[in-house]
């Protein structure tokens, strides 16, 4: 049996220094390059995240179909009342258009009565998610 002298115990460590120095020779330095638009999209998803808070809150909901109608009837609903939030929601196969963010069911109904004048079709509803 050979008993290990203090050169054999160094050649491992230095094969395994030289390899670790080898490593970084070729490492490459990683450089990201953000958008500036990221953020403001970030920005406006936390907007959107936030005015779609469902918590025991009720909304009223005016319209109900295609995508395109939607849109036109969300542009038209904000020209014409700007004290409300209001968004779009997707619920296959249909798109809603939802209304406010009432605490209880009264404050939800006064609205409702309002809105009923322009779009006779509205409805309480009270998200479920």
């Amino acid at each position: 049996m050979k008993i290990a002298t203090q050169k054999d115990l160094l050649k491992p460590c230095f094969i395994i220094l030289l390899f670790f120095n080898f490593l970084t020779l070729f490492a490459q330095e990683v450089t990201l390059n953000q958008d500036p638009k990221f953020e403001q999209l970030l920005a406006e998803k936390r907007k959107v995240n936030s005015s779609i808070t469902i918590n025991n809150r009720y909304k009223i909901q005016i319209f109900n179909g295609s995508s395109e109608e939607s849109k036109k009837t969300l542009i038209q609903f904000k020209k014409d009342n700007k004290n409300y939030d209001a968004t779009i929601v997707f619920s296959t196969p249909l798109y809603k258009v939802w209304i406010g963010n009432f605490k209880t069911r009264i404050e939800a109904e006064r609205n409702l009565n309002l809105l009923k004048k322009s779009y006779p079709n509205s409805i309480i509803i009270k998200p479920n998610k």
